[in-house]
């Protein structure tokens, strides 16, 4: 049995779906076509059982928590980001029917689940067992961190981060393409965190050929979650070794990608044909403190032939500094 979690302060509703949804983070990037799902189970205000989806979607969180909390889940309450399966599976048992034997006696839902195997037979296994269900408490926090499922399950295709990295006058490079560094180490280390979070990280031609990029994550502890690399070109010629291809922005959808999020990270002319195929979800802008002047701009033609169309279609998600540098993250409106 695992030992039990030192005493916590009182915790209430809230705060306790908050610390699921932040735990479900940790599983970002590894469990497969799975949702990375958080759990937190609370007895008598106290933390007493947490759980996130392990690498390659099993076990599950609930089942992780139970583990944890034991028999101090009779009478408690569960936290989880999205609805407990209620589908057979050979990997493991169904979550409703695992937090029904631990004897809960309450369970705070963020989000339903898309699948139709589960999608409110979920919640009405719990019901049906006397078990008192609550849902959509921080339900849209909840699928902003499962967004690569909840992407795959709404359009087909995985969820896509561009990211860029500008100087104030907007280049990526000099006029002769060196890039080595416009940020600065801090920026460079949020960088490798969003690479340890997604499952594939796409440039294109142009970016391999005068980078040669390792698209690794170079953070001590993490230099395991190395995304799988994918070129964007209309030819796979040169292709690297464990390398995918696509020869075009929507033929990322039919690729057998290890999971569901994708960072788009190495050229003018990738990030321009995925901004134009209205693929972008997400966008991370790193900025840092200097000025080029002719050098290489961020963005070729994006097709945009109204300047109002270009009007309400971001919306401002975060804003820090990285020690001199700054980072911007945008999402795309009606989908974050």
């Amino acid at each position: 049995m695992t030992p039990p979690l030192p005493h916590a302060p009182l915790i209430d509703d809230a705060r306790a779906m908050a610390v699921a949804i932040a735990l479900s983070q940790r599983g970002a990037g590894r469990t497969e076509r799975n949702p990375n799902v958080g759990c937190v189970i609370v007895a008598d205000g106290q933390v007493v059982g947490r759980g996130w989806t392990q690498p390659g979607g099993r076990p599950h969180a609930e089942a992780m928590a139970l583990a944890q909390a034991d028999e101090r889940a009779r009478g408690a309450t569960a936290y989880v980001t999205l609805e407990p399966c209620a589908h057979l599976s050979e990997r493991g048992p169904r979550c409703a029917d695992l937090l029904i034997a631990a004897g809960l006696a309450r369970v705070v839902i963020a989000t339903g689940d898309p699948d139709p195997r589960t999608n409110g037979q979920g919640a009405a296994m719990l019901r049906a067992a006397g078990i008192g269900v609550e849902t959509g408490l921080l339900g849209d926090a909840a699928r902003a961190a499962m967004a690569g499922y909840f992407t795959r399950a709404a359009l087909g295709r995985p969820h896509v981060t561009l990211k860029i990295a500008v100087s104030l006058d907007g280049c990526i490079a000099m006029a002769d393409g060196t890039s080595r560094w416009i940020t600065g180490p801090e920026a460079r280390a949020h960088a490798h965190v969003e690479r340890a979070r997604a499952d594939a990280i796409l440039v294109g031609r142009g970016t391999l050929e005068a980078d040669a990029p390792r698209l690794d994550v170079r953070i001590a502890g993490l230099a395991d979650r190395a995304p799988r690399p994918l070129l964007l070109s209309r030819s796979a010629r040169g292709l690297p070794a464990g390398w995918l291809h696509a020869d075009s922005p929507q033929a990322v959808a039919a690729l057998d990608l290890p999971g569901d999020r994708l960072l788009v990270e190495g050229g003018a002319g990738a990030a321009s044909a995925f901004l134009a195929a209205d693929m972008v979800d997400r966008l991370l802008i790193y900025r840092a403190p200097i000025l080029i002047g002719g050098g290489r701009p961020a963005l070729g033609d994006i097709g945009l032939t109204d300047l109002a169309r270009a009007h309400g279609r971001w919306r401002l998600d975060d804003r820090r500094t990285l020690g001199v540098d700054s980072v911007e993250v945008y999402v795309a409106e009606g989908r974050g």
